[in-house]
This record gives structure tokens, sequence and C-alpha cells, in this order.
């Protein structure tokens, strides 16, 4: 994704960090500053905890052990042991690392929960996460040890052993090294937990939802691309550009569904090869679905990302802790951990990322199809028989598709019980989020396979031209693509969709567009 050589500082307070703020911490490197509002509210909530350190009565997570051990009290001199012993047991990860955006994602957002004051963290606590990330230190999380309930506990317990100066990190320069080595490289004091402290660094939902606001941005981006792919395709086949008429999308009046067909018709405009396919002697009443409904499914998809994001929304103006300091003083349990809202958006998001694909891979198959491509050689090949065309690279999108559907199946339907019976129902949240940003990527590869066609094409179709939307995006996808004539013949297609898929996730493709055209919708 593009990323901003000098963004802004975000000041993190006790109110929610925006989507965009978060994508700025995670891809872009922003600094981050604590609110003088912050640092006063963790200390108020502080002074709560350490008056409960000194009661006689066991609190949990101050003078309890944790889960299925939370009836086990713990002696006064053995509870800051108690939270160094559960950072180390709980940073149980294991299987590949996680990427460092996504880490850099649920660092900024555990510090946004502890900015909130509802933790009982102190400040000095808090400015350690932020220290980390200022300094460009980004802990080693691994890809399995989160049920997505009682927070994302080993990815969680991975960060803050890093902060306690153990674990393993990268620092700013990417060079992986033992976590005190880092933070002594950086000029960072390791934080020496107290009561309460470790539970409070573990106990939330920040990789899941750092994971959706990243997939809710890389949507929103695919989907107009995935708009823009489907004009050319319209325009490579000759298609009929009266469907998307805002007066018949009107009669259905799905916001999402208006906006993508409106995004179809405006790339359309002044094209030539839509008007050298006006119904003339012989009429051609409709199109194929995949041409024709491409706004009932792209807008559907667009909708499902709404919806997401008023779920992302919500949550990153939540406060995930348990026990939490409530704004009257009490600490209270309770199971505002549970990762549900967010597990379901994240398997809702998987079926139409994979839905869309599949709708563009019918459109680059009928491209190849001499029974249905209105004139266009078989497979686009300058050859045909002798050479192959976009042949294999229609089954790289039809395994790509095919795996989309497998990511499509919700992984929130499943729970498997934990910790001894006492965490028995969990949401399988973060499982969710690693399927699904496996799958977008693979889509724009799909994406980028279809506009190799649609350009690919409208070589064939000279003298006619696309209109100044196609046109150019042709010139950005033919950096990426050899193939500039009919006459070319089959060369290495792989760096070529993989080129072009880069240009998509860059936004290089949108931005061509929108220099023609203006704004997508």
């Amino acid at each position: 994704m593009n990323q901003s050589a000098n963004p802004q500082p975000i000041t993190i307070g006790i109110g929610a960090m925006s989507i965009d703020q978060v994508i700025a911490v995670a891809r872009n490197n922003a600094k981050v500053v604590i609110s003088d509002e912050a640092k006063h509210e963790m200390a108020i909530s502080r002074a709560i905890i350490d008056s409960l350190a000194d009661d006689t009565v066991p609190h949990y997570g101050i003078s309890t052990g944790f889960g299925a051990l939370a009836s086990t009290s713990i002696a006064k001199d053995q509870r800051a042991q108690l939270q160094k012993s559960l950072i180390r047991s709980h940073a149980a990860g294991a299987g590949p690392e996680v990427e460092h955006e996504v880490v850099r994602a649920l660092l900024a957002l555990r510090l946004s929960t502890l900015c909130t004051g509802r933790t009982g963290v102190r400040p000095e606590t808090a400015q350690v996460y932020a220290n980390m990330l200022n300094a460009g230190i980004t802990p080693v999380v691994y890809e399995y040890g989160s049920l997505g309930c009682s927070g994302d506990l080993a990815p969680l317990a991975a960060c803050a052993l890093v902060a306690m100066g153990e674990g393993e990190a990268y620092n700013e320069y990417g060079r992986k090294m033992p976590g005190g080595e880092a933070l002594r490289s950086a000029g960072i004091t390791p934080v020496d937990l107290r009561e309460k402290e470790g539970l409070a660094l573990v106990n939330g939902t920040d990789g899941m939802l750092g994971m959706l606001c990243m997939a809710i941005t890389d949507l929103r981006l695919l989907l107009k691309t995935a708009d823009i792919a489907a004009a050319m395709s319209v325009e490579g086949m000759l298609g009929n550009d009266r469907v998307f008429a805002a007066d018949l999308q009107a009669l259905r009046p799905h916001r999402g569904q208006a906006d993508s067909a409106a995004n179809i018709a405006l790339m359309l405009r002044g094209s030539g090869l839509i008007e050298a396919g006006r119904p003339g002697s012989t009429v051609r009443v409709q199109d194929a679905y995949s041409l024709r409904c491409t706004p009932q499914v792209h807008g559907a998809a667009r909708d499902t990302v709404a919806y997401a994001a008023s779920v992302a929304d919500v949550e990153l103006a939540s406060a995930i802790d348990n026990p939490c300091v409530t704004l009257d003083g009490r600490v209270e349990s309770n199971g505002n951990f549970h990762g549900a809202p967010l597990a379901y958006v994240l398997d809702f998001l998987a079926i139409p990322t994979a839905d869309v694909a599949s709708i563009s891979e019918r459109r680059t198959d009928r491209f190849l199809d001499v029974a249905r491509n209105r004139g266009l050689p078989a497979f686009l090949a300058g050859d045909p028989g002798v050479d192959s065309g976009f042949m294999i690279a229609q089954y790289t999108a039809a395994g790509i598709v095919s795996e989309l559907k497998r990511n499509a199946v919700p992984a929130s339907v499943d729970s498997i019980p934990s910790s001894a019976m006492q965490e028995d129902h969990v949401s399988m949240g973060w499982a969710a989020a690693r399927k699904l940003r496996r799958s977008i990527p693979a889509f724009a590869r799909v994406l980028a396979v279809e506009l190799l066609c649609s350009c690919r094409s409208f070589d064939f179709r000279k003298p006619y031209r696309p209109g100044a939307a196609g046109a150019a995006v042709y010139r950005v996808v033919r950096r990426y693509a050899n193939a500039v004539s009919p006459q070319t013949r089959d060369t290495w297609t792989t760096p070529q969709i993989e080129g072009v898929a880069q240009a998509i996730m860059d936004g290089e493709i949108l931005a061509a567009a929108e220099s023609a055209v203006g704004t997508l919708r």
C-alpha cells in the first residue's frame, strides 16, 4: 500500500483512534504522543488499583491468579512476580512471524486502550509502548496463540515481553535481536510490572481490530479498482453501458450499488469501444451477468465493508480489559474481551472478497473463449495454437478464487474450550482476521489478470479506442506487461501479473483512472 513519507504525529488520548490513524501508525510509522488528559486519567485509575492491592479481600488480576486460577490468592510479595509470570507463560505463540504492520497496529491499539484510564496501568507503563512505537521497535509475534477471547493473548504477551526487556524484537533497521537489547539501543528502560499491569497488557482485541482496520482500508481501494477493471472489461467485450444508468440503479436503491454503477458509467464515458458495440443489424439484447450485474455484486460488497467499518468504529471507541476500572471507580470483571463482534465481520468480509474476485474471473474467462468474446482471438493469443495467450493466467485466477472461497468459510462458528473449561466459548476472531488478510492480496491478483486481459483486448480492437479512463489505466498496465500489440508473441506472464497486482495495491491503477475522470466513489 502507499505509505506517507512524513506522517504527522498521532495524539493518543482517552477517545477513539480513527481507522486512518491506525493505518498511519501501522503502515506509515507515524509517531505517537500520549495526551496529558490520558496521563491524568491513568494516574487516577492507578491510584484505585494501588488501594485495592493493600485490601485483604481478593481482587481478580490484582491479588489472585488468572483464568481457571482466579480463586487462588497471591501473597503481596509475589504479586509483581505474578504479573511477570503471566506475560512469560502467555507468550506461547508458534508458527510463522506476523507482519510488522500488524504488530504495530496491535501495539498502537493496546496503547489507545491503556490511555482511556480504564485499565489501571501507570502512565509510565503506557509510555514504554509509545516509546517502542516511536523507536521502530517491533516485537516478534507469531501466527498461532489467540483464540479471539480473553484478548489476543499470545500476540499481546509477546509485545509485553519485549516491553519487559525480554523476548525478541526487530529494531528500526529491521535487525532481529533480543528484546532487552532492542530497548537499550533505543534508550528505553524496560517496564517493571506492578499489580494488574500484566493482565491489562494482554486482555484486548487489538490484533483482530488492527487487521480489520487494514482490511477495510484495503478493500475500499480494491473495490474501486474492481469497478475500474469491470468497466474496462465491458469496453473490451463491446458491452452495453446503458444498464449502468442512474435511473435504473435507483429502482433498487442500495448505496453501494449506486456508487459502483456511477463509477463504471464514468469510466465508460467517451469510449469508442462502447460505441462500436452498440446494437445494429444484429441486436444483442443483454450482456452476461458478469458484465450486466457488476454493480449489484460490487455494491453489495461495498455495503458489507461499510457495515464492518461501523463495527470497527465502535471497537475503536471501546476500552477492552478484564477487570476494568469504571468511571465511578469500581473495579469489575466483565466479558468485553470476547471477540465475537470482530470475528463475525472479519468472516463476513471474506465472503464478498471471494465473490467479487469470482465475478472478475468470470469476465476474464469470457475474454478467452471465442464463442463468447465477440471476435477476439482464442485466449487473446497473438498466434492461437502456437501461442497460448492468457490461457494459464485464467487458471491462476481460477485457482486463487477457489482458495478465496475456502477462506470464506467462517472461523467464528468454531469454538475450542480452554483454561480448564473456564473459557468455554471463544470467538476464533484472530483466525478469521488471518484468513481475510491472506485473501486480500490474492484478490488483487485476480483483478490483475482481468486488467491484463482487458488491455490486451484493447490492442485487438484497434482502431476503436477506450475512454479516457481506460486509456489511462492501459498506459499503467503496459508498464508491467510487455504485450503491446496483436502481433506480440507469448512472454513470461508471472511478472506481469505480480507487477499489475502491486500497482493495484499501491493505488496506482486507481490514481490513473481518477486522473482522467475525477474522483471515483
